[in-house]
């Protein structure tokens, strides 16, 4: 029974020759037991009665064409003389087809409207209907206008209420491309972040571990002691990286920061002294100074900043020399955070600077101006008057 029920769902042409056939059985027994009307008349009638039979099978297949075949063989009854038969029931179904089809333009569906409110007056002019007076005429015709303007009336609004559900449909449709499409752009922004992190862990700590390890290859033999404090730093540099590496990959994984013994909080402004003292301990000779009063920052400045902070320092380390010296000014002021970070080494003169040296084309560059714009702040970076080079950051309290 489902699929008879589907099968006609798919192919409604079938119900509606079904319903024509029925309406033409009808029509052409009650035409045969007809004893008021001639052989002629019935042999004329015939005609029209097929003609609406067709009307009614393909009318939601060709309804232009037939709603033109129902007017012609309207006329056809009005000229040839034929009386209203059961199969004239197809004009109310075409007109009703019109008026809900989506293909049909509205200036038709109007136009079959009119028509539809003339079919009864016509009637009656042609047959010369009398009720008695002029007042029963009336009401005759207008009653018998009623069913055109019905059936109009309900094809126009189940027109109206199609169109109203697929502009919902598609609305719904675009709504949800709208945020599939936000919902990408959010994970690339969430991949860009966590590439910077973990751009930011890998130079860093990498870095510090290769230092550490070339000295205590150095003094080895001849400072066993010194050696091993440049181990112990190697590991402990090292359990660092792997856990917050480990959080930024659980991010990846599931989206959540991970709760365990390994999870490590974003760094912020208060861990920069944290990070100068690891970066005197490798080895490079760092001032440190905080003007201001300071307090609490939204977490995306703090973490910017400590980021900032970390590449400068970073790449101070890699490309400014042996004997470079770093600063470190962290300025708060009443609406953010300045930040200046100079060294006097080598880095600024030399293609080795990771960010291209003056220029600032490579990709520690691209990643804080990025940071710094995510926040709405400004960045500064180039050589230094005198030598070496210089990154000055101001991040607003509030983004711009």
């Amino acid at each position: 029974m489902q699929r008879l029920y589907d099968f006609l769902r798919r192919h409604p042409t079938w119900v509606d020759g079904f319903w024509a056939v029925l309406l033409c059985g009808i029509a052409l027994l009650d035409l045969a037991s007809a004893g008021h009307r001639g052989t002629g008349e019935r042999l004329l009638t015939v005609p029209s009665v097929i003609a609406m039979g067709v009307v009614i099978a393909l009318r939601r297949k060709w309804t232009p064409q037939m709603f033109w075949l129902a007017v012609g063989t309207g006329v056809y009854q009005l000229a040839a003389g034929v009386d209203v038969h059961n199969g004239d029931f197809g004009m109310l179904v075409i007109l009703y087809t019109v008026a809900a089809s989506a293909e049909v333009s509205r200036r038709l569906s109007r136009f079959a409207f009119a028509l539809g409110l003339t079919a009864a007056p016509l009637y009656a002019l042609r047959f010369h209907i009398d009720k008695g007076n002029t007042s029963d005429n009336f009401f005759f015709t207008l009653f018998a206008v009623v069913p055109f303007a019905l059936a109009w009336v309900l094809g126009d609004s189940l027109r109206t209420r199609r169109a109203y559900y697929a502009q919902l449909v598609e609305r719904n449709q675009r709504l949800e491309k709208e945020r599939e499409a936000q919902a990408k752009v959010a994970v690339a922004a969430e991949r860009a972040r966590i590439a910077r992190e973990l751009h930011d862990v890998v130079a860093h700590n990498v870095s510090v571990m290769v230092v550490q390890a070339d000295g205590a290859a150095y003094v080895m033999d001849v400072a066993p002691e010194q050696a091993k404090e440049a181990l112990q730093t190697i590991s402990g540099t090292g359990r660092q990286a792997l856990a917050e590496m480990r959080r930024l990959l659980g991010v990846l994984r599931t989206g959540e920061p991970q709760e365990s013994e390994d999870y490590v909080p974003q760094p912020d402004v208060e861990q920069i002294e944290v990070l100068v003292e690891q970066v005197r301990t490798a080895g490079l000779a760092v001032d440190f100074a905080v003007e201001g009063a300071p307090r609490r920052l939204p977490s995306g400045v703090e973490l910017t900043a400590y980021r900032i902070v970390q590449e400068a320092l970073t790449n101070t380390r890699k490309h400014g020399g042996p004997e470079a010296k770093a600063s470190v000014r962290l300025v708060y002021f009443d609406d953010g955070l300045g930040l200046l970070i100079e060294d006097d080494g080598r880095g600024a003169a030399h293609e080795l600077y990771e960010d291209g040296g003056a220029d600032g084309a490579g990709h520690g560059l691209i990643g804080m101006r990025e940071r710094v714009g995510m926040v709405g702040g400004t960045l500064d970076a180039g050589p230094r008057p005198g030598g070496g080079f210089r990154i000055s950051a101001l991040l607003p309290l509030k983004k711009r």
